[in-house]
């Protein structure tokens, strides 16, 4: 069976071949379809052909997932209408290609929000659920899978599966379900448990959840999402937020754990909680600090005085502006009487206001990718080393002396950032040479086995993609990943979608 859909890979289609992961792969044909039944007729085509498919979104992931490796390219960018629900006017029917920034567009005007927020608002809706994508307002709002109502799911033999919240249910471990045409699918999801802290490493499994969960972080290997049913909350009258700046590490994490509304010695925590809490270490700041010296960037950052050592940006919605000021007011005293002082506090009352302390926090990754651009001139095979990984709030001070210690220890530059209200945050190591790459990597290797040890995932929001790998059979185990082969086998016995992804 052959479609006209499908077309040779040419020149014009060299972008196709990398996303943000900055992997480059190959392919030999490539199909950019517009509807679903056009994405069951070239997927039905591939697998007829015993060819592979590579699924692609708008390629802002940085874990390789989209890069193709051969075979046929499936873009859905194509796929990107928004219509409102028929049943439920809470919610929006969304295609695959969607971008964010345009379904929040729609949203506004129906005085709606939808909460997920990964960093890049140019990502896709399908490529987000695939990816079960979170940010930092998951801290408060949790992950993409939270707001999925409804799936339609293409299959690896052009079937369709529609799946609706509710519905399908896992009974102990064990599931059924039909596609549209009939045809019965009866497994079993994975039997591990998985760790309780925020991740999207591997499949999704539990016992008794919602068969829908399944598809949500499988990264395009049991089927390929075409449109979902998202719900959506009351859009916030009052956004405003809050950067501290606190004298130590330690100052820091007693904050932060205030902020999350936890007891800190005799200190009750906070009673409003933030919907993100956001880290920046003394490295990070510094970074900043050369960069807008240099004339290389961050010129909306607003001025980073000598003495801010660690800085803690919290965002606060609701409806209300009086209470939303009054959390505010509150975290700065929290602040202050752990050292920081309230005269250096940024306070933005307002959306509009927000803007330079937005600036701030997408300043970070761009200094870090122009500091390694400078450093590849010298050495083309520098990369950074970038982690993803989170812990239980038990373990928050163990992790963090963890990676301090370890990377002085090495010698190693670095900054670290990030969702810190989830205990996650980036550790971006920056070598200057491929000596300190190596040492780089078996530091990385190192704490995801510790963090392992402690409860923890190996990969919290970025997924696993072509680059983890070996990262998720250090959590998962090797029964663990026999047994997500077998679910993979199960829905895609040709191994048509996505190959290398997750496993060889």
């Amino acid at each position: 069976m052959k479609s006209s859909l499908i077309q040779l890979f040419t020149e014009s289609h060299i972008d196709y071949l990398h996303d943000e992961s900055r992997l480059c792969g190959t392919a030999e044909t490539m199909a950019f379809p517009r509807n679903e039944d056009e994405v069951r007729c070239v997927v039905a085509a591939v697998a007829e052909g015993g060819g592979t498919i590579t699924v692609q979104g708008a390629r802002t992931g940085i874990a390789g997932g989209a890069v193709p490796q051969g075979g046929c390219i499936v873009n859905l960018s194509r796929l990107n209408k928004v219509e409102p629900c028929p049943s439920d006017t809470e919610c929006l029917m969304a295609q695959a290609g969607v971008l964010l920034e345009d379904l929040r567009s729609v949203a506004a005007e129906r005085h709606l929000f939808f909460p997920p927020d990964p960093t890049e608002t140019s990502a896709s809706i399908g490529g987000m659920i695939a990816t079960n994508a979170s940010g930092a307002m998951s801290f408060f709002y949790g992950p993409t899978r939270k707001w999925v109502e409804a799936l339609h799911v293409v299959l690896a033999d052009g079937s369709l599966l529609m799946l609706r919240r509710g519905e399908h249910k896992v009974s102990g471990r064990k599931f059924s379900v039909t596609t549209e045409d009939g045809r019965e699918i009866s497994g079993v999801v994975p039997g591990y448990t998985m760790p309780p802290v925020k991740s999207a490493a591997g499949y999704y499994a539990a016992g008794e959840m919602d068969l829908i969960d399944l598809f949500m972080g499988m990264e395009g290997t049991l089927g390929i999402i075409t449109e979902a049913q998202l719900r959506l909350i009351l859009r916030p009258a009052v956004v405003c937020g809050l950067t501290v700046f606190l004298p130590t590490l330690a100052a820091a994490l007693a904050f932060v754990r205030l902020a999350r509304g936890e007891k800190v010695g005799e200190r009750d925590g906070l009673v409003t909680r933030p919907v993100a809490i956001e880290y920046f270490n003394h490295d990070t700041l510094d970074l900043l600090r050369r960069m807008k010296a240099e004339g290389k960037g961050a010129s909306a950052v607003p001025a980073l005085l000598p003495h801010y050592h660690t800085a803690v940006y919290l965002e606060y919605h609701g409806q209300e502006e009086d209470v939303m000021e009054g959390a505010a007011l509150a975290a700065i005293e929290a602040a202050t009487a752990l050292g920081g002082n309230d005269e250096d506090s940024w306070y933005a009352p307002t959306l509009r206001d927000l803007a330079p302390q937005k600036a701030f926090r997408h300043a970070v990754p761009e200094a870090v990718n122009l500091l390694i651009g400078e450093r590849q001139r010298t050495d083309p095979a520098i990369t950074k080393l970038g982690t993803d990984m989170s812990v239980p709030d038990t373990a928050l001070e163990q992790v963090m002396s963890m990676y301090q210690e370890d990377l002085a220890g090495a010698g190693l530059e670095s900054v670290i950032f990030g969702h810190i209200g989830n205990n996650h945050v980036h550790v971006n190591i920056l070598p200057r040479n491929m000596a300190e790459y190596d040492r780089g990597k078996a530091l990385y290797q190192s704490w995801a086995r510790r963090i392992v040890k402690m409860g923890g995932s190996v990969s919290a929001e970025h997924g696993i993609g072509r680059l983890k790998k070996s990262l998720l059979t250090l959590m998962a185990g090797e029964e663990g990943m026999t047994q997500m082969r077998a679910l993979k086998c199960l829905f895609d016995p040709g191994r048509t979608l996505n190959p290398g992804v997750l496993f060889e």
